[in-house]
């Protein structure tokens, strides 16, 4: 009968274990410091900065260079065909300076430098260079022998053309026919420089003219502009 009882007593009573008092928990253990660890990540955060501060001040790092604002040709001068460019400093790129501007017009372009090019100084030379299988030959030409407003870095063609001389105006006219009715001296010349003859007040409408032919041509068209008789036309290509 006592047996019971107690059985009954113990019937409500949960069966979980009772939880220990709060005095008798164990202590957690002690978190492990990294002081390596620590200072590997500060010394990241100031490369990084670092690296950061010079590629700001290496972007504002510029320099005034020259820029060529028209083409020019083989064997010219810049002239006053420049402005100034600002663009970012590098050493490994020759770039000619604004302040070295008064140097480069003395110098002599050794190939074609076309327009809006930021130019160099291995592209510039003191003596005039001449293309390889090219000559340079000068013509002396009166108004109405050259196409107007004729420039530099025109393709033009050269034909001989007979000469007003003494002879009778049939004569004259027989001659001029036959020359003009043959083939071009030159098909193909590039203009390299053009001059006006006179001085700054008075013109007499002649140029001097400086085309860039085959060696080839050079003797037949040297022998027609010693003699005067040489005309010149743009042809396509210009």
């Amino acid at each position: 009968m006592k047996i019971q009882e107690r059985t009954g007593a113990g019937a409500g009573r949960s069966a979980a274990p009772a939880q220990p008092p709060v005095g008798d928990r164990l202590p957690s253990p002690p978190r492990e410091r990294k002081p390596a660890l620590a200072a590997l990540a500060v010394l990241l955060i100031l490369v990084g900065a670092l690296g950061a501060t010079m590629l700001v001040l290496r972007a504002g790092d510029r320099v005034e260079v020259v820029k060529v604002t028209s083409e020019i040709q083989a064997g010219e001068s810049v002239g006053n065909h420049v402005t100034s460019v600002m663009v970012a400093a590098d050493d490994s790129i020759n770039y000619i300076e604004w302040s070295q501007l008064g140097a480069l017009k003395k110098l002599k372009a050794k190939s074609t430098i076309f327009k809006d090019t930021v130019v160099m100084g291995q592209m510039f030379a003191a003596q005039e260079q001449l293309p390889e299988g090219k000559a340079s030959v000068g013509v002396a030409l009166k108004e109405g022998q050259y196409p107007a407003g004729i420039k530099s870095g025109d393709i033009v063609a050269a034909y001989r053309v007979g000469s007003s001389g003494s002879g009778s105006s049939g004569s004259a006219d027989k001659d001029t026919g036959s020359s003009a009715s043959g083939g071009a001296i030159v098909p193909d010349a590039r203009v390299n420089g053009v001059a006006d003859d006179g001085d700054s007040t008075v013109s007499t409408g002649n140029k001097s003219v400086t085309l860039l032919v085959d060696e080839a041509d050079a003797a037949a068209l040297a022998s027609a502009a010693a003699a005067g008789e040489v005309a010149i036309v743009r042809v396509p290509g210009n």
